[in-house]
C-alpha cells in the first residue's frame, strides 16, 4: 500500500469572518469551534488515515512561523512548509506539493490527500472510511474527489453530479456544476445523485502531474521550472519570485474537469467550509434562544444571534437574527442575510489602507508579539513580550529614539556593542542613530514596555547594520 502525504491548502485569507479573520493571522489558524486551530483540526484528521506521513502545507510566506508553532502544538515533527508571496490557485500549488512530495520519496509514488485547511468535519470514522476505501484506485491512476451529501439547497457551494458506480460508494463523474440559483440547487437535492463540491482529492503525484501536463502545459512547465529554483531552509520551501508569471487557475477547472480519470466518492458527513460568520453559526451549539454567545456578554430579548465579546462588556437588547463581533480594535455588526456582505466590508477598509484588517493589535512575530498600547504623531508606547533564547533583530532607527522598561524577566541589550543586562523594573534609553538589539537569554518570558518618540514611529523605521 502506498504511502499518503496530506497536502494542505493554507493560502486564503478569510475576509468573510472579519473582523476576528486577519490578512496575518487568517481563519485557518484561529480556533472557531474547539481547543484547535482549523489548520490544527485539518493535520489531526489526516493522521488518522493509516501511512499518513507528515504534512506538506502550502501557505502565505507572513505565517510561515505561526504555522509551524501550531504544528509543533500539535507534535507534528516534521512539516513541510511551501511559501508563497502570490497565491497562483491551487492547480500550480498542488503541483509544487506533489514535486516536493517526490523529491523526499523518491523510492515511492506517493499519494496526495489535497485538504483545505479551513474544513470543519465531523463524522471522522466515515471520512477515514471513505479516503481509505479509495485508495486501491488512486494506485490504479484515478483522480478521487469526496463530494458532501448535501443537507439542505445551498447556492454558495459548487456541485457534482455522480455517474455510473465504478464500486462500494465511488462513481465516475458525470458533470461539474457551478454554484447555481435556489430552484437549481432545490432540484439537486430531490435528484440525490448531486453533491457538494469540497475540494478534497486524492491522487498518486504521479497521475496529477501527468493529467497537468496533457490539459494545461503552461502550468506543467511552469511548476516544472520552479522545482529547480527551490530555496530549502529548514524544511521551508520558498517559490521564486518568477512563480508570479504562472498561470493562476483551480485543479477543478485545469484538470478534473477535463480528465477521463475523475471519480467521487460520497461523504455522508456532517461538513462545513466554514466560509461566513452564518456558515459558524449553524454548527455551533445555541442556548434556548437560539443565540451562541462567547466573551463577556449581557443581552436582553436577544434571538438566534451570534455575539462574540474578545476584550470588553457587549451589551445588546432587543435584537434578532444578527452577528456582533468585538475585538480589541474593531466591532462588526450585521444580519445574518448580510454574512457574505463581510467581505465588502473587507474589501472597502483595505482600499482605504485600514490596518484593522491586516493584522490584530497583538501582532505576532517569529520572536514573541508586541501590543501597540498607545499611538500618536511624535510617540507610541508597545508592549513586547519576547520568547526565551529569541532575539529582535540588530538595527538603528533614523528618526526615533526609544525607552525601554522590564516588566518581569531578564532583558539582555547590546547598543553600540555594550552589552547590559535588565532586571524587573530596570530601564535604559536607546538615542536615534544607535545601533541596538534586545535578546531574551532565559529560560522565562521577557516583558518590556518600549517607548518610542520621534519625528516619525512607524514600523518601516528600521535599518539593518552590516
Amino acid at each position: 500500500m502506498s504511502i499518503i502525504i496530506p497536502i494542505i491548502l493554507a493560502g486564503g485569507s478569510g475576509s468573510r469572518l472579519w473582523p476576528l479573520s486577519r490578512e496575518h493571522y487568517p481563519k485557518q489558524l484561529l480556533s472557531l469551534i474547539g481547543k484547535y486551530s482549523l489548520l490544527q483540526e485539518t493535520v489531526k484528521r489526516s493522521q488518522k488515515i493509516p501511512l499518513t506521513q507528515d504534512p506538506i502545507i502550502i501557505c502565505n510566506k507572513e505565517h510561515q512561523f505561526l504555522i509551524s508553532e501550531q504544528m509543533q502544538a500539535i507534535d507534528i515533527k516534521n512539516p513541510r512548509l511551501i511559501l508563497e508571496s502570490v497565491g497562483r490557485n491551487t492547480a500550480p500549488a498542488i503541483a509544487m506539493a506533489a514535486y516536493v512530495a517526490q523529491s523526499l520519496h523518491p523510492h515511492e509514488t506517493p499519494l496526495l490527500l489535497v485538504l483545505p485547511a479551513d474544513h470543519m468535519i465531523q463524522d471522522l470514522d466515515i471520512f477515514t472510511e471513505r479516503v481509505s476505501s479509495s485508495v486501491a484506485l488512486a494506485e490504479q491512476g484515478y483522480l478521487s474527489t469526496f463530494g458532501i451529501t448535501p443537507s439542505y439547497a445551498e447556492t454558495g457551494y459548487g456541485y457534482i453530479k455522480s455517474g455510473k458506480m465504478l464500486t462500494n460508494n465511488i462513481y465516475e463523474i458525470a458533470e461539474f456544476v457551478e454554484k447555481p440559483p435556489l430552484d437549481k440547487a432545490e432540484t439537486y437535492l430531490k435528484d440525490g445523485s448531486y453533491y457538494w463540491n469540497s475540494g478534497i482529492f486524492l491522487f498518486s503525484s504521479n497521475t496529477y502531474l501527468e493529467e497537468l501536463k496533457k490539459y494545461r502545459p503552461d502550468i506543467a512547465k511552469a511548476c516544472a521550472e520552479e522545482v529547480h529554483q527551490l530555496t530549502l531552509i529548514k524544511n521551508c520551501y520558498h517559490l521564486n519570485a518568477s512563480f508570479k508569471t504562472c498561470p493562476s487557475e483551480s485543479i477543478d477547472y485545469a484538470v478534473m474537469e477535463k480528465t477521463d480519470k475523475a471519480l467521487i466518492t460520497p461523504l455522508p458527513i456532517r461538513w462545513s467550509d466554514v466560509g461566513s460568520w452564518s456558515a459558524l453559526f449553524d454548527i455551533l451549539p445555541k442556548d434556548p434562544e437560539g443565540n451562541i454567545i462567547q466573551g463577556d456578554v449581557t443581552s436582553i430579548d436577544v434571538k438566534n444571534c451570534y455575539i462574540r465579546a474578545e476584550n470588553r462588556l457587549v451589551a445588546i437588547a432587543g435584537l434578532k437574527d444578527h452577528i456582533v463581533v468585538e475585538t480589541q480594535d474593531a466591532v462588526m455588526v450585521a444580519h445574518k442575510d448580510y454574512a457574505q456582505k463581510v467581505k465588502d466590508l473587507f474589501n472597502n477598509l483595505k482600499s482605504n489602507a485600514r490596518n484593522e484588517v491586516i493584522e490584530h493589535r497583538i501582532v505576532n512575530r517569529p520572536w514573541g508579539t508586541y501590543e501597540v498600547l498607545i499611538e500618536a504623531p511624535q510617540y507610541r508606547v508597545k508592549h513586547v513580550i519576547i520568547k526565551p533564547g529569541q532575539s529582535l533583530t540588530n538595527q538603528i532607527h533614523q528618526h526615533r529614539s526609544e525607552h525601554w522598561v522590564v516588566l518581569k524577566g531578564t532583558a539582555t541589550v547590546n547598543v553600540n556593542n555594550i552589552k547590559k543586562i535588565l532586571q524587573n523594573y530596570e530601564s535604559t534609553f536607546i538615542p536615534m542613530n544607535q545601533e541596538h538589539q534586545l535578546s531574551n537569554q532565559s529560560s522565562e518570558m521577557l516583558e518590556i514596555i518600549e517607548i518610542q518618540t520621534g519625528t516619525y514611529v512607524g514600523e518601516d523605521d528600521i535599518q539593518h547594520p552590516g
